[in-house]
């Protein structure tokens, strides 16, 4: 984290952060001093306003919205645009994140790696995908024009308003909601573009509801 310019280091239920730890991390003690803990992932990820789930399982196919995964060449340079803050989720060493985790988050990453041998050691992982970011961040422009938290909840809240006003099935319902989460988790709109599509999703549920 140190090498790529990150401090902002949480913990969940992590192991005693002993003597050997602190000796390993040499120069970088003050980013473990300073590492925030939590108990679950729920309340780590709280005041998180964009996040980005990593593992080296992906879906095969479009229609599994889950495991779609990006890699770190498109994580686009607006996510330094994003008025808020941006967590990059690692899992467990030995079997990474649970569905249930990565579903909560906006995009899942992916490293390309060889077929043969997918999985990279965790510490492996997160040099990798901090250099990438680090080389991004130092060519973009510092300017916040991009959607946080609460406005994307509202989007997210629109969509399934709109889902239910016209009698999506029961059955879809949970992957097609992914699916838009997922759309724009990669495409990170801007508040002028948000604006723009919750003023057309409020049109659509207003007309839905004119016509019951």
């Amino acid at each position: 984290m140190a090498n790529f310019n990150f401090k902002n280091l949480i913990l969940i239920k992590p192991c005693i952060l002993d003597d050997e730890c602190f000796a390993r991390a040499m120069h970088a003690q003050k980013i473990l001093n300073d590492a925030k803990i939590y108990n679950s992932f729920d309340e780590a990820i709280k005041n998180i306003d964009y996040l980005i789930a990593t593992s080296s399982i992906e879906s095969k196919s479009d229609k599994k919205h889950l495991r779609n995964a990006i890699e770190p060449e498109d994580l686009t340079k607006k996510l330094f645009e994003i008025d808020g803050n941006v967590g990059i989720v690692f899992g467990r060493e030995d079997f990474g994140l649970l569905n249930i985790e990565i579903a909560k988050c906006d995009v899942m990453l992916r490293i390309p790696t060889s077929l043969n041998y997918p999985s990279l050691n965790l510490s492996h992982a997160v040099a990798l995908v901090l250099y990438s970011l680090f080389i991004k961040n130092n060519v973009v422009s510092k300017e916040k024009r991009i959607i946080g938290k609460i406005e994307k909840e509202k989007l997210f809240k629109f969509f399934k308003e709109i889902l239910k006003q016209i009698n999506y099935p029961e059955h879809k319902k949970e992957k097609t909601n992914v699916m838009f989460k997922r759309i724009m988790g990669r495409a990170i709109p801007s508040k002028w573009e948000y604006h723009t599509l919750m003023g057309v999703f409020s049109k659509i549920i207003e007309l839905l509801k004119t016509k019951k």
